[in-house]
């Protein structure tokens, strides 16, 4: 018979309560440490668009759905200018690429440190993850609009 020691026991205790998901791995942006980052990170729903969040590994950082369906990084660089299509949703204002086959990747246009969040071409519109995260992210101000 193995005996389980308490530091074993509680490991294993952990590990089952949290289902042993590992946390998302990603880079902490640039500007990650600015406090805006933080009061935004601690603002991010719990869910959205059906997906349940998820633990990261960086500062500045937020995941949701396993698979992750959603990727947030906080501190990226501002856009000033750019050829990209400018939408708002829930009145935060987005620069949305495209470009890659699997994903759709939006940056806040406006607001100093940018948020970037790519999302899944799979899920159901991008629209609706971005008006989700708008509570939070509107903590960091806006300097200029889409307009």
């Amino acid at each position: 018979m193995v005996k389980l020691t308490p530091v074993v026991l509680l490991a294993v205790l952990a590990a089952t309560l949290t289902g042993c998901t590992q946390p998302v791995a990603l880079d902490a942006a640039p500007d990650a440490e600015n406090t805006l980052c933080a009061d935004v990170v601690v603002r991010l729903p719990d869910e959205i668009a059906g997906a349940e969040k998820r633990e990261t590994n960086a500062q500045g950082t937020g995941a949701w759905g396993t698979p992750a369906q959603a990727l947030l990084q906080c501190g990226v660089e501002t856009e000033e200018v750019s050829s990209l299509e400018c939408r708002t949703f829930e009145g935060i204002d987005w620069l949305i690429d495209p470009s890659d086959p699997n994903l759709v990747t939006a940056t806040t246009y406006g607001r100093d440190p940018a948020i970037r969040v790519a999302i899944d071409k799979n899920v159901s519109g991008p629209g609706v993850i971005l008006a989700e995260l708008a509570l939070a992210v509107s903590v960091i101000p806006a300097t200029k609009n889409c307009n």
